[in-house]
């Protein structure tokens, strides 16, 4: 493959990669934000019994919208928002997958004399098994606690920021972070958020009572992306930044400053 056929298809795919990751953070953020609003008024309704929408202003419009507890209209009407997810996790791992399994800035032998094939095989195991740990203790008794499974995610974060800067070089070692994240979330959306929200149609086109525990382990997973998410972007920048992240002799520590910093930055953009 010539230069320039590279530097276009890798021009391209970082485009759909970010476009797409736009509107999934966007739609995530924005449903996460109304739910957020109908939680403060189902207390003002216990207060003083009046039920609200939630009003808002765009593109020369007023705009109401109410929480809806029964189906109104056939299940093929209902939106559903889970391609940009998708797009974005797949632009995302063909990148990964041009620029370090085929390019050269998977490994550096500074750091751990490995071959290209062993390094390939923990990069993979690095994404299929963060995904694997996170969801048994998303689902286990750990989950249920706030603070307990924060508390997990950093201990397990750091873990990981700690094992792969010392088998990849730096920058490969933040963006497979980043990877570990990103394919948690997009699983989040398809084996867990998606397969709730079927059945809960499914139930309700069919006038029946769903069971409330699938809603409410969606709002999880998907509360729990909005805070993977700006950590991502903070990893997929940092490549522009060596000096200061994966190139400085502290870039594990770094890159855990700015996870924390990250989900500290998603606390407060989901309670504005």
């Amino acid at each position: 493959m010539s230069s320039a056929i590279r530097e276009w298809l890798n021009l391209g795919l970082r485009w759909i990669h970010v476009f797409a990751g736009i509107m999934w953070v966007g739609q995530t953020y924005y449903f996460t934000w109304l739910d957020g609003q109908f939680g403060k008024l189902e207390k003002k309704v216990a207060a003083n019994g009046k039920a609200s929408a939630v009003w808002m202003v765009h593109s020369g419009g007023f705009y109401s919208v109410e929480k809806q507890k029964s189906l109104g209209v056939a299940p093929e009407q209902v939106r559903w928002f889970r391609w940009e997810a998708l797009i974005t996790w797949v632009g995302g791992a063909v990148l990964l997958v041009l620029v370090y399994y085929v390019g050269d800035g998977l490994i550096d032998p500074d750091v751990a004399d490995i071959s290209k094939q062993a390094g390939i095989a923990i990069g993979v195991a690095a994404m299929v098994g963060g995904w694997i740990i996170y969801d048994l203790a998303a689902r286990s008794p750990l989950g249920k606690s706030q603070a307990a499974f924060a508390g997990f995610g950093l201990v397990t974060t750091a873990a990981a920021a700690w094992g792969l800067t010392h088998v990849f070089s730096g920058r490969a070692a933040y963006i497979h972070v980043g990877a570990i994240f990103g394919t948690i979330m997009t699983l989040n959306v398809w084996m867990r958020i998606l397969p709730a929200q079927r059945k809960m149609i499914a139930a309700a086109a069919a006038a029946e009572k769903f069971d409330a525990s699938l809603g409410a382990q969606a709002k999880l997973r998907s509360k729990h992306n909005t805070f993977m998410a700006v950590p991502v972007v903070f990893l997929m920048l940092s490549s522009h930044y060596p000096v200061a992240t994966y190139g400085s002799r502290y870039g594990w520590e770094i890159m855990l400053a700015l996870i924390v910093a990250g989900c500290g930055a998603a606390k407060l953009i989901r309670e504005f």
